[in-house]
């Protein structure tokens, strides 16, 4: 299963996000689509890498994983951003998907 914004692989066992992150939101949350992205706002400041930290922090609570199971793949410092989810199945796809209703 894919979207544009979530690319599954399911020999690899990965799922791949296309963020666009907002920081300095008043809350950290989903905020629908923006282009071919999901959009997230971050309820932490884009210094020293803690928005970056405090969307990953969320993402696996909010689709309830280990941390450890996501890498930042692109994006740095940047808006849009590549995050990889290992290992990944359809379960999880459909959890990602309800992130945006």
């Amino acid at each position: 299963m894919s979207s544009s914004w979530v690319r599954h692989d399911p020999a690899k066992a990965t799922v791949t996000l296309q963020i666009h992150a907002q920081p300095n939101a008043r809350t950290t949350a989903a905020a629908g689509l923006h282009g071919d992205a999901l959009k997230v706002r971050i309820a932490a400041p884009a210094t020293d890498g803690r928005a970056n930290s405090a969307l990953l922090t969320w993402l696996a609570s909010a689709l309830d994983i280990p941390r450890n199971s996501l890498s930042l793949k692109s994006g740095v410092t940047a808006r849009r951003k590549v995050i990889e989810i290992r290992p990944a199945d359809g379960q999880l796809v459909m959890r990602i998907l309800a992130l945006i209703k």
